[in-house]
């Protein structure tokens, strides 16, 4: 339950969903035009950071329903 209570804490939320703004933001850059990067990697890379922004929230709707 310690664990549980850390992640629905407000400012591990908002790194997360930072986290993932950036990681999503590195992809994009990635796929642009000109870069050495394979666009399936760049992709790839971009869905992480989508898929963290959106972990973030959900955890928020957890948070509260849970009342955190």
């Amino acid at each position: 339950m310690e664990l549980l209570d850390v992640v629905l804490q407000r400012p591990v939320i908002i790194a997360l969903a930072i986290v993932g703004a950036a990681v999503a933001t590195v992809g994009s850059v990635l796929l642009r035009q000109g870069s050495r990067v394979d666009p399936k990697i760049a992709r790839l890379v971009m869905r992480i950071g989508y898929g963290i922004t959106w972990l973030s929230v959900g955890i928020f709707i957890v948070a509260g329903f849970l009342g955190k």
